[in-house]
């Protein structure tokens, strides 16, 4: 991750998308459906996908809302599920470094400052705010694009994109601008050919290879983060961890984290594992779809990086992700997987020394564990 990268095309300033990019509100095709649905006797089954790709996240709502006949308003519904993800560091790293941004959106002006209002500093942060409704026609139409650009007092050739959506890639290539695209459903990269760079989150954004100032958070090859905890038994997976590549992965149950998920976006990370019976030990885990196998669902694959002697299927696993190293790949190979997951395994008991990380071995949500440990690593 630390590999410099050659400069792609230096830019000036920066043009994001809100609901889907910086705020997760495009996630009501995500797993936060499955969940909020619940509420009113309802399950998603993806039936709305199709219709809601791309619109605005009032037009996707209403189609939803119609569609699954839900008692309540629009505006309801998009308060209930907004916003579960919001990306800072992205906008602080800018700020600081007093590159020009704007916000531009297909939503209503009205909705965006309602949106950001729940974001401390976001609103000052934008040197202009655009709303679909402050344009005659929104995304894939490049205008907001080039209203955006003549606000910031910029040439559009000196702005970079970036967007989650088909429809707003399309605008920002249309209005002559660079491009990332973080596609928001899973599996649909190989429709954004258009775009300029196609990454899986905005953790995986270089901003140096647009000519803009680097993130300084990267520490030996991973990206401190937030800790978040995530347990349960472990179960029995797909049979490929030990069989197929050598490696005992302890998976664990998604069915009840769906929306914890969908916050996180899938990539590899790394972190501390409690085992109630056994101890702590260092850990790696894989969250995604594992192109390699296409999986059909998001999983939740741990590595205990300790030799056990025995299967502990069933044993409450507690783990807390404290870094990240790397966005979700594919393989031209079975070898290269395994490679590349060894050197993950490699990155992360390195990283994990520092105290940085090794602090965290304490959280008191392995307290439980803890009674049991033995001081592995």
């Amino acid at each position: 991750m630390s590999i410099p990268q050659p400069v792609k095309k230096s830019v000036l300033g920066v043009i994001l998308d809100l609901d889907g990019t910086l705020l997760n509100t495009d996630g009501i095709v995500s797993e936060i459906l499955k969940v909020f649905l619940v509420k009113f006797g309802k399950q998603w089954d993806g039936r709305e996908a199709d219709k809601i790709l791309g619109k605005t996240p009032f037009e996707a709502a209403a189609a939803i809302v119609e569609d699954y006949g839900l008692p309540c308003a629009t505006e309801e519904f998009i308060s209930e599920i907004t916003p579960m993800f919001s990306d800072h560091r992205l906008i602080n790293h800018l700020k600081g470094h007093g590159i020009p941004m704007a916000l531009a959106s297909n939503s209503p002006r009205a909705s965006i400052e309602s949106k950001i209002s729940y974001q401390q500093g976001w609103k000052e942060s934008f040197s202009a705010i655009i709303g679909g409704d402050e344009v005659r026609a929104g995304k894939p139409s490049p205008e907001i694009f080039l209203e955006a650009a003549n606000r910031l007092k910029l040439e559009p050739s000196s702005c970079l994109v970036i967007e989650d959506s088909l429809p707003g890639v399309t605008a920002g290539k249309a209005a002559g601008m660079e491009v990332v695209a973080i596609p928001y459903l899973p599996k649909q990269s190989h429709l954004y050919t258009i775009a300029d760079e196609v990454i899986k989150s905005l953790l995986d954004l270089r901003p140096e290879i647009w000519g803009l100032p680097p993130f300084q958070d990267w520490i030996e090859g991973t990206l401190p983060l937030e800790p978040w905890h995530i347990g349960g038994p472990v179960i029995k997976g797909f049979g490929r961890g030990s069989k197929v590549l050598g490696i005992p992965t302890a998976n664990l149950s998604t069915e009840r984290y769906t929306t914890l998920l969908s916050e996180h976006p899938s990539g590899v990370y790394f972190g501390w594992a409690g085992l109630s019976a056994r101890g702590v030990y260092k850990m790696v885990m894989s969250i995604g779809w594992n192109p390699y196998f296409n999986n059909k669902e998001k999983t939740i694959e741990p590595w205990l990086l300790h030799e056990f002697d025995e299967d502990f299927y069933g044993e409450e696993l507690l783990l807390v992700v404290v870094g990240y190293i790397r966005p979700e790949l594919n393989f031209p190979s079975l070898e290269s997987l395994i490679e590349k997951i060894h050197d993950d395994r490699r990155i992360a008991e390195k990283a994990l020394e520092l105290p940085l990380y090794s602090k965290h071995r304490n959280d008191p949500y392995l307290e439980v564990s803890n009674r049991g440990d033995h001081n592995n690593s």
